[in-house]
């Protein structure tokens, strides 16, 4: 009763728009006074948890991602996957949709994605005779690939939660993530059919487009080796993720100077401005987030909430889907980083219990959480993308619900019941038994 009030004020708070880190504070407090825990005791823990060279990483990740949106790599990112798309029917659209695969591949999170790949690709597809609301909902749903495709900041925080190896949760979502695109990319294409005011660029000779692809691959090289300096330097073991992010930033910054040449000292300043104030946010939400997960291992409330879902069902089949119908509800209510935060502290003992690799239930928590980001009533990232493209909720939540039914729902159940697609990668390259 105890653990339901106490998600009953987090989820509340949250709804009425009180912001997230002291509504994890509220909750804290709240758990504290009830168990009649010290609260000396209690303010330490939180700040030892915030003791993390992991960690570490974050700042470095959002603030790579606000350098890319002003220094002209994510707009050339965007460019590369239209030289190679832009051609055929729907092309524009699944352009929009690798190049938020690609950003993802870089920034990490869902929120960023949406803000720079929309505020670029939305314009254009207007202009190619797309609906405006068919780019906002086509935009916000593929920025869930920003927490599927590695690095991302979810799968950090949640390897720091759970004590699992980061490089290993990063490589648990990359097919997910694939598949997520895919199947996103088809839908555009059926969208697109059905439309008669989207325009096509005229086919052009082999040769032509060879060299079309050429000039876009010369000017967004730069841009395009990002990603394979990031996850080459951590998958090669030349690199923590922490000092990957740290040359990410470096990269950005250089790159924006130097070589694009639109990155100024007052955009820099705006762009580190902007990052301080994100990464405070999180860390103000992880410290109290740290001081209610201890409170809920010295009660042993995860093992309990294990404890009374088995008595719904030992059916791990049945356990897996009122798990995943969790993830979707929080997912709805708070962002990626407040749901990952909350959720794997609190499941992670009932998936070890009914058999699920902690490194499986990374991508069951991504893919999930991805979901409900985009799904009302609250769909922080649907939402965004809303305000950024200017179109009202009534307009781009049909053309939504078609991404989300025959695309993320799907991955979603392939992920949760056939592990080898989540844990294929971790194995070959990691060595995760």
């Amino acid at each position: 009763m105890i653990i339901a009030i106490n998600l009953a004020i987090l989820i509340g708070l949250i709804v009425v728009g009180l912001p997230v880190p002291f509504c994890f504070m509220t909750a804290a407090i709240y758990m504290g006074i009830v168990y009649d825990f010290s609260f000396s005791f209690l303010l330490p823990s939180g700040y030892y948890a915030l003791n993390s060279l992991t960690l570490l990483s974050v700042p470095f990740f959002i603030m790579a991602g606000a350098l890319m949106s002003s220094s002209g790599i994510a707009e050339r990112l965007t460019d590369f996957a239209q030289a190679f798309l832009g051609r055929m029917r729907g092309g524009m659209g699944a352009a929009t949709i690798v190049a938020c695969a690609i950003f993802g591949a870089i920034s990490g999170t869902c929120s960023s994605a949406v803000a720079c790949i929309g505020g670029i690709m939305i314009p254009r597809l207007e202009k190619l005779g797309y609906p405006r609301y068919y780019s906002v909902a086509m935009v916000g749903c593929a920025s869930v690939l920003g927490q599927l495709i590695p690095p991302s900041v979810p799968m950090i925080l949640y390897a720091w939660v759970t004590q699992q190896s980061v490089a290993a949760c990063f490589l648990a979502t990359v097919i997910p993530g694939i598949l997520t695109t895919i199947l996103m990319c088809i839908v555009n294409w059926f969208e697109v059919k059905r439309m008669g005011t989207v325009q096509v660029e005229p086919q052009i000779p082999l040769s032509q487009k060879v060299q079309v692809i050429g000039r876009a691959t010369k000017h967004g090289i730069w841009s395009l080796l990002m990603p394979v300096i990031i996850l080459g330097g951590i998958y090669g073991g030349i690199t923590t993720p922490t000092e990957s992010a740290a040359i990410a930033v470096f990269y950005a910054i250089v790159v924006g100077f130097l070589i694009h040449k639109e990155l100024t000292p007052r955009i820099l300043g705006q762009a580190l401005v902007n990052s301080s104030t994100t990464t405070g946010v999180c860390v103000l939400m992880l410290f109290f987030v740290s001081i209610l997960a201890k409170v809920y291992t010295m009660q042993r409330i995860p093992q309990q909430l294990a404890e009374f879902m088995m008595t719904i069902s030992n059916n791990r089949i049945v356990l897996l889907l009122l798990v995943n119908a969790f993830l979707i509800i929080i997912g709805m209510m708070m962002d990626d980083f407040s749901g990952t935060m909350l959720s794997a502290p609190l499941l992670l003992p009932l998936m070890v219990t009914i058999g699920v690799h902690p490194v499986h239930f990374a991508a069951i928590m991504g893919t999930n959480l991805g979901l409900g980001n985009v799904t009302p009533p609250c769909a922080p990232i649907l939402f965004l993308a809303g305000r950024i493209g200017g179109a009202s909720v009534d307009e781009y939540f049909g053309p939504a619900l078609k991404f989300m039914i025959f695309a993320q729902v799907p991955v979603i159940i392939l992920t949760t019941y056939i592990p080898g697609l989540s844990m294929w990668l971790p194995r070959l390259i990691m060595g995760v038994q």
